[in-house]
């Protein structure tokens, strides 16, 4: 899996927030809002290939979370990502 070129984290007004880089990406239908885990992740894995297991230990490692809770978390970030457009 990775994150789609073109995508980025910004923080506006307090908020973490994936833009679309380029005119042609241009979309103001869909703001994709990220929570402090999830720019973590996003953060951490951005320009490489990841899979729903290495944002589990990257939880881990950050929250000392169980292993259910890492990768039930992970899988359904994972699948926001894939479902907004962002991440393949």
């Amino acid at each position: 899996m990775h994150l789609k070129e073109g995508f980025r984290l910004r923080t506006i007004c307090g908020e973490n927030i994936i833009v679309a880089e380029g005119k042609t990406r241009i979309n103001f239908n869909k703001i994709i809002a990220l929570n402090e885990s999830a720019a973590y992740l996003w953060t951490s894995v951005s320009e490489k290939e990841f899979t729903i297991d290495d944002l589990a230990t990257l939880l881990k490692e950050r929250y000392e979370i169980d292993d259910t809770i890492a990768n039930e978390d992970s899988a359904k970030i994972a699948e926001s990502w894939v479902s907004a457009g962002i991440a393949e």
